[in-house]
C-alpha cells in the first residue's frame, strides 16, 4: 500500500492575501484541490492523509472535500512546526502503508509520471527526494553579506516534493528526530540523520511551490500551456 501525506497547515503570510494560500483559486480552482486531485486520480495511491488547521476543518470539509466529491480522504492537524504536522499525518496513514509520499499542498503541477518514478525509486532504494538542478550560480554569504564561497553548480540540485520513503524508514527518523528534540528542514534530513542515504530523481521545473503573489502568475500561465 502506498499512501500520501499532504501538508496544507501551513500560514501562507509571504502571499499577503489574508487566506490560507491553499485555498486560493487558480482559473476557478483551489489550489490544494488541484493537489489532492493528482494523488487522487492516481491508480498507485491507496491512501491519503491531508493535514490542515483544525480552525479551517468546516471550511475544508464543505469547500474542497464535498465541493470535488473527495471520497476517504482522511484529515489531520497541523502543529506547531512543519515537523509536527507530517508527523500527525504519519500516524494518520493505514498500518498497512509500505511507501509514503510527503508532498506540499501548494505544489499543484506534480506530474503523475514523478509520483509513479518517485514511488518505483522507493521502493529500491528506501528514501527518495524529487529535485531539479540549479541554473543559476549559487554564492554562499556570511553575515555581513561577503561572499565566501562558490559551490559547484553542477553538484547542485533545488529539492521539491514529493519526498518518498519506506514508511517504517520515515518514521523512525522522526521519532528519534522528536527524543533528541531535533527540527530539519525537511523529511529527507531527518532519514539522512539516522544514517540512510536518500536519492535524488529529476522532478520538472512545472513543480513549483505556490509561495508569493508572482508564483500565482506563474501557476495561471503553466495552467494555460496544459489546456491548449
Amino acid at each position: 500500500m502506498n499512501g500520501v501525506v499532504i501538508v496544507a497547515a501551513g500560514s501562507g503570510s509571504r502571499m499577503k492575501m489574508g487566506i490560507n494560500k491553499q485555498f486560493i483559486k487558480l482559473n476557478d480552482k483551489e489550489i490544494i484541490a488541484y493537489t489532492i486531485e493528482k494523488f487522487y486520480k492516481n491508480y498507485n495511491i491507496q491512501d491519503i492523509v491531508v493535514v490542515i488547521k483544525k480552525e479551517e476543518v468546516e471550511f475544508f470539509n464543505k469547500e474542497i472535500i464535498d465541493k470535488y466529491k473527495f471520497k476517504n480522504v482522511k484529515i489531520a492537524f497541523g502543529g506547531n512546526e512543519r515537523q509536527d504536522s507530517v508527523y500527525n499525518g504519519l500516524k494518520s496513514l493505514d498500518s498497512k502503508c509500505d511507501i509514503v509520499l510527503i508532498h506540499d499542498g501548494a505544489r499543484p503541477f506534480v506530474s503523475e509520471e514523478t509520483v509513479n518514478k518517485s514511488i518505483q525509486e522507493a521502493q529500491k532504494y528506501k528514501a527518495v527526494v524529487v529535485g531539479v538542478p540549479v541554473k543559476d550560480t549559487i554564492k554562499v554569504v556570511n553575515d555581513n553579506n561577503d561572499i565566501i564561497d562558490t559551490p559547484d553548480r553542477s553538484k547542485l540540485w533545488a529539492v521539491q516534493t514529493p519526498q518518498t520513503f519506506d514508511y517504517n524508514i520515515l518514521l523512525k527518523s522522526y521519532e528519534d528526530a522528536f527524543k533528541h528534540d531535533f527540527y530539519g528542514t525537511d523529511d529527507a534530513m531527518l532519514v539522512e540523520r539516522i544514517g540512510y542515504k536518500v536519492k535524488i530523481i529529476e522532478g520538472s521545473y512545472n513543480n513549483i511551490k505556490i509561495t508569493t503573489k508572482e508564483d500565482l502568475n506563474i501557476g495561471a500561465q503553466i495552467l494555460k500551456v496544459k489546456n491548449q
